[in-house]
């Protein structure tokens, strides 16, 4: 099993900052993808950023320029430094693993940590 914990989440004005971190325990081999998506009230969960194993990273377009997804392997953790965060990325932020052993792809959640922007 693996287990997921975030932290870092709060309230910020807009055009603030906060950084979110994610530290992964259990059984963490064969790690395919970090990464973070979030979910506002009423939508759907949405893929935020992601970095592979290798250190691959993809981003939403509504994160581009502004959100930067790292990972620290040696502390199992993965962090996401958002910048000028505006009122529209509120939402609920989840914490995301994914293994891949042979054919099947096992993905994890964490509990969830809420980001608030004030406008």
């Amino acid at each position: 099993q693996v287990q997921l914990v975030e932290s870092g989440g709060g309230l910020v004005q807009a055009g603030g900052s906060l950084r979110l971190s994610c530290a992964a325990s259990g059984s963490l081999f064969s790690i395919n993808v970090m990464g973070w998506y979030r979910q506002s009230p009423g939508k759907q969960r949405e893929q935020v950023a992601i970095i592979t194993g290798g250190g691959s990273m993809n981003y939403a377009a509504s994160a581009k320029g502004r959100f930067t997804i790292s990972r620290e392997n040696a502390k199992n953790t993965v962090y996401l430094q958002m910048n000028s965060l505006k009122p529209e990325d509120t939402a609920v932020y989840y914490c995301y693993l994914q293994r891949r052993s042979g054919a099947s792809d096992y993905n994890y959640w964490g509990q969830g940590t809420q980001v608030t922007v004030s406008s």
